[in-house]
């Protein structure tokens, strides 16, 4: 079961924690949520690999050791909490980089239910906090031949900028010339059963008797590269990415009729007559599915190329014209090591002093706008707003005139 730190086992046991929000010390910060009290460990010695989580349920005086899910934070010099729901609390670590600094722990989202559910055990989850949010990836399915990856072509070619594609995992082993995390994330079998059994998986298949599949992971990589995720699926995977937190566009990619399909596929001149009709076989059932199941947003019908990728355009809000670059954000300094958080409605206020040699201490005041706030476990948590406290005020003032 492992050991409780000490400081907090004390304190509980006699009766601290009753109507207390959150109490930080040696490297450790408490926060109660009803009758639990959650300990989170900042101090890296007895956890060198990430950042420890232990729950006291006050109604039975037990310590409980949760399976700790999601991307987990990088050890630091100590954290502080705030809970800003039912459902998770945001920790905020001292001496980190903007980028790092804020991170949620999830405990009683959808995505920690149903973990619950399936590992038949108590469940936390992380997710890092980003500033600012990402298109939403688009998924495009359709048979073989219909022409769906030349069109992903020119969009690509168009807009090499906007775009990326997420690397899949698979179990098989890599052939020559392909790198890993460029071609394939290649990995062993028994840690992608773990990963998919952990719900960090989109979507995967079994294949000639090896797993491929889409991570969460890989997703919000192209997301945090500023581009959007485009992933070239089949109709199966594309209903498991439906039915996970994803929040994606679905597009189906229809032959004009299975006779001009079939001329497609024999066109190639690629494949043997028994491949043609399996594909053809293949195809019947993913347009029925496809254009039957609710899995899709939009049926595109490539009857003419140049009019089908017009088409894909006009869905994806890509008129032609060109988008002005976003403004940069308030810059935000480094947290110093020690500081304190309030929350205000949807705001977080975080409070610090930096000493300066031969002067004093500067007052730095941070303020995080936590009112729209998406995604979440076993991906990140997107849409955080960061400004300095005179450019928040500055902001008022000039709302207020």
């Amino acid at each position: 079961m492992g050991e409780a730190p000490a400081f907090f086992v004390d304190e509980l046991q006699k009766g601290y924690g009753n109507g207390f929000d959150t109490k930080s010390k040696g490297g450790e910060t408490a926060i109660l949520m009803g009758n639990r009290t959650y300990v989170i460990g900042g101090a890296c010695e007895e956890s060198p690999l990430s950042i420890g989580v232990q729950i006291f349920d006050q109604s039975t005086g037990e310590w409980i050791y949760p399976t700790v899910l999601g991307t987990k934070p990088k050890p630091c010099k100590g954290l502080s909490a705030v809970l800003l729901s039912e459902d998770r609390i945001l920790i905020t670590k001292n001496g980190s980089t903007p980028d790092d600094f804020a991170w949620f722990l999830e405990v009683d989202t959808q995505y920690v239910r149903q973990q619950k559910k399936i590992l038949g055990t108590d469940v936390v989850a992380w997710s890092k906090g980003v500033r600012g949010y990402a298109e939403k990836p688009v998924v495009i399915s359709g048979p073989s031949g219909v022409g769906k990856g030349t069109l992903i072509s020119m969009l690509m070619k168009e807009y090499p900028s906007m775009f990326g594609f997420s690397v899949s995992h698979t179990t098989r082993a890599p052939r020559a010339m392909e790198k890993d995390g460029v071609h394939y994330h290649f990995i062993e079998r028994s840690a992608m059963e773990k990963e998919i059994e952990d719900g960090k998986f989109l979507e995967f298949a079994s294949v000639h008797g090896n797993l491929y599949g889409t991570s969460v992971e890989a997703v919000e990589v192209v997301a945090d590269d500023g581009k959007r995720c485009i992933l070239d699926i089949d109709v199966q995977g594309a209903r498991s990415v439906r039915a996970s937190s994803l929040e994606a566009i679905f597009i189906f990619v229809c032959p004009p009729s299975m006779e001009e399909l079939e001329k497609r596929l024999r066109a190639r001149g690629t494949e043997t007559e028994e491949q043609v009709r399996k594909r053809l076989r293949n195809a019947k059932a993913e347009i029925e599915q496809g254009q039957s199941s609710g899995i899709f947003d939009h049926m595109l019908y490539n009857d003419n190329l140049e009019e089908c990728y017009k088409s894909l355009k006009n869905l994806l809000g890509l008129d032609g014209t060109v988008t002005a670059p976003p403004k940069s954000s308030p810059k935000v300094v480094d947290l110093p090591m020690d500081h304190s958080v309030a929350k205000i409605d949807h705001r977080i206020i975080i409070n610090s002093k930096t000493p300066e040699l031969g002067k004093a201490s500067t007052n730095i005041r941070i303020v995080l706008d936590v009112s729209s706030l998406k995604g979440g476990a076993p991906g990140r948590t997107r849409g955080l707003d960061i400004y300095t406290m005179d450019s928040f005020l500055d902001g008022l003032a000039g709302i207020n005139h």
